[in-house]
């Protein structure tokens, strides 16, 4: 029966908890650092940002799940409020060249005006090397960071993995939520939960 309940318990969360804990990413340890550079040719390293409240925002523009979020006007109100309060948002693009969602850093900047987003940088993973070590699977997957650089939240953008924007006003957003918490100086309240929305496109080598 033990075995029974820890087995669905691994389905219910798609894995994800396994892997951040197989690939570095643990909620309550330290968010491995990393480098990549983003759509204007900038370096962004995660250790630089000591000090700040960090977001990390999996996205491909050409998935349903992100679209519902960014058609909506969701994500980059989230964008502007917080990073309003010094929080710094880095949303990450792993798609593998010549997959779903990876574009010319030209094409990402048309896109970001397009669509009216605010992160702080839009920074290009096309190896999957961040995302893996991250066990990043979906878009949108999120994560937090606190100033000491610890992961305190890890999962889904909200409680309602659907593709309709209905959804949005009655969700729980857990972002929001782990950053409020966060920037009040508090424990996270819900520090995990199930990533959802299209799985990443990792490149065919990884």
């Amino acid at each position: 029966m033990k075995f029974a309940l820890f087995a669905v318990a691994v389905v219910l969360f798609g894995g994800a908890a396994l892997a951040s804990a197989q690939e570095g990413a643990v909620v309550g340890k330290a968010a491995p650092d990393f480098t990549l550079t983003d759509s204007n040719g900038k370096s962004h390293s995660l250790s630089a940002y000591k000090g700040k409240t960090v977001v990390l925002e999996w996205v491909n523009f050409g998935c349903p799940f992100v679209r519902k979020h960014y058609g909506a006007g969701n994500m980059q109100k989230l964008q502007k409020g917080y990073t309003g309060k010094g929080v710094v948002w880095l949303s990450v693009n792993s798609s593998g060249e010549g997959k779903e969602g990876f574009h010319t850093a030209a094409e990402i900047n048309a896109l970001l005006s397009e669509k009216g987003a605010a992160p702080s940088a839009y920074l290009v993973d096309a190896s999957g090397k961040v995302g893996h070590l991250y066990g990043a699977r979906t878009t949108p997957h999120m994560f937090v960071i606190d100033p000491q650089g610890t992961l305190v939240y890890a999962g889904g953008i909200d409680d309602k993995p659907s593709t309709d924007q209905a959804d949005i006003a009655g969700a729980t957003n857990y972002v929001a939520a782990a950053l409020d918490d966060t920037l009040a100086g508090k424990a996270v309240r819900t520090s995990v939960s199930k990533p959802y929305g299209c799985s990443v496109k990792y490149s065919s080598a990884e």
